[in-house]
């Protein structure tokens, strides 16, 4: 029974976030390479989602993977991964998106994404980027809406920019991923709608990675 509840509440969950994304299942399918009929016994509590589905669910629907994990009622040493594993995972969810969706004909890698935030974080060393920041960021919250893809982290990111809480050099971390998705061509576009955002998701990932590191945790 425990199981099921679990699955029951992976189904609520993914019901709401495909009604914040305006997505049916079929949709998802396509997105995914998730079959339809899967996904349909995921939602309904007839299968249990894998690990691999929960993370490609993850970087397409833009929901911390340890959520998804935790709905679909793995213990807490399942769901929990080294950032940098998990970094991985979605790269490789990624690719497999990007091979199916016939929507974007670029080479994506990791090195491309941490290019940009590197070209970022020198450009941050100017008032006039940070006042970007300043004043893009909550518009272009609000044109993703609050379904959009790790809002969470980024608006804790923004509050301590915009408060500059922490050393330079993690200021500068957060500062570049911020400018990373205000800016809508950076590695895939953002208007390449619903894989636009998926690079953001990795430059987010990354970011709490090295801060992570940073502070020992």
């Amino acid at each position: 029974m425990g199981n099921e509840l679990k699955t029951n509440e992976l189904g609520v969950l993914l019901k709401q976030l495909l009604k914040e994304h305006s997505l049916s299942m079929r949709k998802l399918s396509e997105i995914t390479g998730i079959d339809t009929a899967t996904i349909s016994r995921i939602i309904s509590g007839k299968r249990r989602a894998t690990p691999e589905h929960l993370q490609t669910l993850s970087d397409c629907l833009g929901i911390p993977s340890a959520d998804l994990f935790t709905a679909a009622g793995y213990t807490i040493n399942e769901a929990k991964k080294d950032h940098q594993s998990d970094i991985h995972a979605s790269l490789d969810s990624i690719q497999s998106i990007l091979a199916t969706s016939n929507l974007y004909n670029g080479t994506f890698t990791i090195e491309r994404v941490e290019q940009q935030l590197k070209q970022y974080q020198h450009e941050l060393q100017s008032e006039e980027a940070r006042n970007t920041i300043l004043k893009s960021f909550k518009e272009k919250i609000k044109k993703v809406g609050s379904g959009g893809p790790f809002i969470g982290e980024l608006e804790q990111m923004f509050k301590h920019y915009r408060l500059k809480k922490g050393t330079s050099a993690d200021l500068a971390v957060m500062g570049s991923v911020l400018m990373y998705f205000i800016v809508s061509l950076d590695v895939i576009p953002d208007y390449i709608f619903p894989i636009g955002y998926l690079d953001d998701a990795i430059s987010v990932k990354l970011a709490l990675s090295l801060l992570s590191t940073k502070t020992g945790s």
